[in-house]
């Protein structure tokens, strides 16, 4: 179940990463290349951090004719009808939700403390996003007043919380998933946002 859960967050977030190049007009080539390095660059960054030698998608080849798989089929459908944005949000949620999971559940399985497999759960499904956003010339997501990595961390947390009193992975697996998945798209409904930090001085500049 995590094998194929991890490849269908490699494809949607291929998605992702060439709806964004589409959108920047980018050609068939950065299409490519940006969906690749959207739904791999998470989990490179993880493995490294990790230690995990080598890293997953040499292993594993799929990984990559997946990603490409979807960046073609993307820049093929988009050519005929101009996709809206909000595909390109709900995509990547998607695989926020995915990546996050996947992310835990590895550095869990390397022996690491559930703290650090939190954060390497978000690291892990927020780092693609930022690249893919970084190199098409946006503000991360991440960076902006979205809740977006505050749901990629939730989504962590509870799956390691769950995971204390619940010995069934698959429902581990699913609520982290769901939670994950309902902040995100909560937030891209509606813009719902945590408070920003403001100085008094703000405040009265206001009045």
């Amino acid at each position: 179940m995590i094998y194929m859960l991890d490849l269908f967050g490699v494809f949607v977030f291929a998605v992702s990463g060439a709806l964004a190049a589409g959108r920047k007009r980018m050609d068939l080539f950065g299409v490519v290349v940006i969906a690749v390095v959207t739904a791999l660059g998470g989990g490179t960054l993880r493995d490294l951090v990790l230690g995990a030698q080598p890293v997953f998608w040499i292993t594993d080849h799929k990984y990559i004719l997946v990603a490409a798989a979807a960046a073609l089929l993307t820049f093929v459908l988009a050519r005929r009808r101009k996709p809206p944005y909000k595909l390109l949000l709900i995509a990547d949620a998607f695989g926020l939700a995915i990546f996050t999971i996947i992310g835990t559940e590895k550095a869990l399985s390397l022996g690491t403390t559930r703290i650090i497999a939190i954060l390497m759960g978000m690291m892990t499904g927020v780092v693609g996003g930022m690249v893919r956003d970084i190199l098409s010339g946006e503000i991360p997501l991440v960076l902006r007043r979205e809740i977006y990595a505050t749901a990629s961390l939730c989504g962590a947390a509870t799956f390691v919380g769950l995971g204390l009193v619940c010995h069934n992975r698959d429902i581990c697996i699913f609520a982290a998933v769901v939670m994950t998945l309902a902040l995100r798209l909560a937030a891209i409904k509606w813009d719902l946002s945590l408070p920003t930090f403001t100085s008094r001085e703000d405040t009265n500049g206001k009045r």
